[in-house]
């Protein structure tokens, strides 16, 4: 009797097992096609270099906007070493073109046509960072400016002196002011009194090199009357580096005069030994030698090298909205708006025509 119960224990589990077959079998052919998938994973569909925004196609459809602007554009030169873009302004070869990037030496220009040519310095803005050049070739033809305001959101196109444009981009901000980054004369003050009283003077800075001594008040920075610290800061606020203050300092019973030339902060914690310089040229390599201190700069999302810089930042009229004065971070290139350019270059023009040794 026990013997028939097995029996029928055992047929009625051989049979449950075959009813579970297909799912079993199901089941297996599943987690197989799972396997298979993640060790063979779907391609990836990416979008053919050429076809990127600044890439050949792209640029190719933008042709016709570098044809209708490539002859008011010329590039610039330093010993044979190429510097920057420079805008035509007028039929005598006049052009403006980035200040900082002109370095001592012989300049020179190529042309839309290809030929090489010589050129001078003639003037130069250094607040906004705009000089004046005179290109000494015949047949150049001025930029045009846009008349309409700027929008966020329009087309921004840097052509050159080839077929097609540099690069293309989109007006990321209306035109602002771009603040100096901060710069220091090179002291720390005793914050036990709320005069401006140095404590101690950083070795290599322009303090230093200008006789300033630990106990020193300040009393004026340039024409601005100082009384206590956190006016110097304020008032260096609007100077950037490499300017020079002219400070009046309170010594015992003596007022002395010095002259100081202003750092970054980097600068001044690298001259430390805090900062290690090899930092701070990874992250600024591939920023303009002067991103910041503008009265109003348009700023759109193109990538532009350094020294594409000086050259005019055009619509789909080839009208130019814009010159681009600094490359200011990885994604951001900013450029003065055409309204200031103007006036900028009315001023150039009349600094150009003064007589050599004639005053402002």
């Amino acid at each position: 009797m026990h013997s028939a119960a097995h029996s029928r224990e055992n047929r009625r589990q051989a049979g449950f097992i075959r009813s579970c077959q297909p799912a079993i079998f199901a089941l297996m052919l599943g987690l197989l096609a799972s396997i298979a998938c993640a060790q063979e994973p779907a391609p990836v569909l990416t979008l053919p270099r050429a076809r990127f925004r600044s890439g050949e196609e792209t640029l190719r459809a933008f042709a016709p906007i570098a044809a209708a602007t490539r002859f008011s554009i010329v590039k610039l030169a330093v010993d044979d070493a190429t510097v920057a873009l420079a805008t035509v302004v007028d039929t005598n070869g006049l052009a403006i073109t980035k200040a900082s990037e002109l370095r001592p030496g012989t300049l020179t220009c190529w042309l839309a046509t290809d030929n090489k040519t010589g050129a001078e310095l003639i003037a130069v803005d250094e607040d906004a960072d705009v000089a004046l050049v005179r290109v000494h070739a015949k047949g150049l033809k001025p930029i045009q400016w846009a008349e309409e305001e700027v929008c966020a959101g329009e087309w921004a196109i840097t052509p050159g002196i080839a077929e097609t444009p540099h690069a293309v981009g989109i007006v990321s901000a209306l035109p602002r002011r771009i603040r100096p980054q901060r710069a220091l004369i090179g002291v720390q003050f005793d914050f036990n009194t709320s005069m401006a009283r140095i404590q101690e003077v950083m070795a290599g800075l322009g303090a230093e090199k200008a006789g300033l001594k630990s106990g020193d008040v300040i009393k004026a920075v340039n024409d601005t009357a100082i009384t206590n610290r956190e006016q110097v800061a304020e008032t260096l606020r609007e100077f950037r580096a490499g300017q020079t203050v002219h400070l009046r300092v309170q010594r015992n019973e003596e007022q002395i005069e010095a002259q100081v030339v202003l750092v970054t902060a980097a600068s001044a914690l690298s001259e430390r030994g805090l900062y290690p310089q090899a930092s701070l040229d990874l992250f600024t390599r591939d920023v303009s030698q002067r991103a910041e201190g503008f009265e109003q700069v348009i700023e759109h999302d193109t990538v532009l090298q350094p020294w594409l810089c000086g050259g005019p930042l055009v619509n789909l009229d080839g009208k130019a909205i814009g010159l681009n004065i600094a490359r200011a971070s990885r994604v951001s290139t900013y450029a003065l708006p055409a309204r200031l350019v103007k006036q900028i270059l009315k001023k150039l023009e009349a600094k150009a025509a003064k007589p050599a040794g004639t005053s402002k």
